[in-house]
């Protein structure tokens, strides 16, 4: 009997541990920018697009809101999409943002401001993982803004993607709460 005790507890911890990294998980967010080829060389060019998570439905219903906390930038990749083969060393430095639609609260969660010359149609940004998103990402729409320079005059219009790795926590106490509310 005393075996099968420790062994319920311990079979108790150890899927809660499971379950706290499951909860503790990262989503991505994408976004898709037009570098249109009469963009000009050597000052600040600004494109925007909608951000799009698989998990909208997350911050669209409500339900789910009060459920996470600590949310920030985990990762962000600028990816070459049309055409694949784009350099985006093109571009001599790359700001992007997250906001509301409307662009109100704005803040900068990744950059890269030394761009190599030939560095591919794929580059890993700088994240600035300081900031807190838990609002933000409750948002029915974010916008997400991209402020480069061009290093090169391009020949084509290249479109970019850009994909935010987003980590939360859950919010136990929230989760708790709510928890006893049902009882």
């Amino acid at each position: 009997m005393k075996k099968l005790s420790v062994f319920v507890i311990c079979a108790v911890l150890c899927s809660c541990a499971s379950v706290q990294s499951i909860i503790k998980s990262s989503f991505p967010y994408t976004a898709t920018f037009a570098i249109p080829a009469s963009s000009s060389t050597g000052n600040s060019q600004t494109t925007v697009s909608m951000g799009s998570s698989f998990d909208q439905n997350f911050s669209k219903s409500g339900n789910n809101a009060d459920r996470v906390k600590d949310v920030h930038i985990a990762s962000a990749r600028l990816q070459a999409t049309d055409p694949r083969d784009f350099n985006i060393g093109n571009l001599q430095s790359a700001k992007v943002y997250m906001a509301r639609a409307n662009g109100q609260g704005e803040v900068m969660v990744a950059s890269r401001t030394d761009i190599g010359a030939n560095v591919g149609s794929s580059l890993v940004l700088d994240i600035d993982n300081s900031v807190l998103l838990d609002e933000l990402v409750r948002e029915k729409s974010v916008r997400v803004k991209m402020v480069y320079v061009l290093r090169n005059k391009t020949e084509v219009k290249a479109s970019l993607k850009v994909s935010l790795g987003i980590s939360a926590s859950a919010n136990t106490a929230k989760s708790g709460a709510a928890a006893e509310g049902t009882k």
